[in-house]
């Protein structure tokens, strides 16, 4: 019978956190959350938080965080709101952009000088997005740009299939978005941003001096967060307070598991583990 993996021995120089479903479940902390982040911190280790989710900005979420009890800096929150307008500012620069989005994505595009629009004539790109707004104009829109004038490329900010809520409901994600543009078009999304993708790690990463082979990615879901650390050349950590359960674990394939697995925070930091062990390979 296959078995999950064992949680940490050891601690490592530096933690990228998922958000929902790791460090808090709608408005309440899960459990750990506030005493393993503090003590990381007293340490000296740098925690990093990363996100798919466009609806919220940077300061958003480090407000959340804040208010919840974890005082959180902006420049520790990194979602996919920043790595879309990265993204967009190195691959296509001077692009026009539709943004199939919410107000926190087309604010940042247009605080980095992004020109978007709504004339299926100027689009270069479409950015496909988790929209609750999302109606037959904007697929119209998109539809035009990209397989009536065939002129502009699609990408989308996270491949999550649906965003989880407290009891276990959800709502559909980009993904929904995503396939309904690829069905209308037969257009594939050329670029999909966030988790799992390596450049989101590599953005949150940005300033420390650390390796990604010492560093850990600590998630709920084995599709983003745990493939993310895979991709990127890092420890991955699953937490079994989301997403993603040990029968999942057990039933993926060798090399789609996590490095370890936990019950909660409260296992990411070994019993006894002191400052000599850090960084100890």
């Amino acid at each position: 019978m296959t078995t999950t993996p064992p949680p940490p021995e050891r601690l490592y120089d530096a933690y990228l956190f998922d958000l929902d479903g790791t460090i808090y479940l709608g408005e309440e902390l899960l459990p750990g959350a506030r005493e393993v982040l503090t003590e990381l911190r007293e340490r000296g280790i740098p925690v990093r938080f990363l996100s798919n989710n466009p609806t919220k900005s940077a300061h958003e979420y480090s407000d959340k965080l804040t208010r919840l009890g974890i005082p959180t800096p902006v420049t520790e929150i990194t979602s996919t709101v920043g790595a879309t307008t990265r993204w967009l500012l190195t691959h296509h620069p001077g692009a026009t952009v539709f943004p199939v989005a919410e107000q926190p994505l087309i604010d940042a595009f247009a605080a980095a000088g992004i020109a978007m629009s709504e004339d299926p004539e100027r689009i270069d790109v479409v950015v496909a997005s988790y929209d609750r707004g999302f109606d037959y104009r904007k697929l119209q829109i998109a539809f035009d740009a990209i397989w009536y004038h065939r002129r502009a490329v699609l990408v989308a900010t996270n491949p999550d299939r649906y965003c989880p809520y407290p009891g276990g409901r959800g709502e559909p994600d980009c993904a929904a978005v995503v396939a309904a543009i690829e069905a209308s078009t037969g257009v594939r999304c050329s670029q999909v941003i966030g988790k799992p993708d390596p450049a989101i790690a590599a953005l949150a990463l940005d300033g420390l001096d650390v390796d990604p082979a010492r560093c850990a990615m600590v998630g709920d879901r084995l599709a983003t967060d745990v493939a993310l650390g895979r991709r990127a050349g890092m420890v991955s950590v699953l937490v079994l307070t989301g997403d993603s359960d040990a029968d999942d674990v057990r039933a993926a394939a060798p090399e789609e598991r996590p490095t370890h697995v936990v019950d909660g925070l409260g296992q990411l930091i070994p019993a006894g583990v002191g400052h000599d062990r850090i960084g100890v390979l």
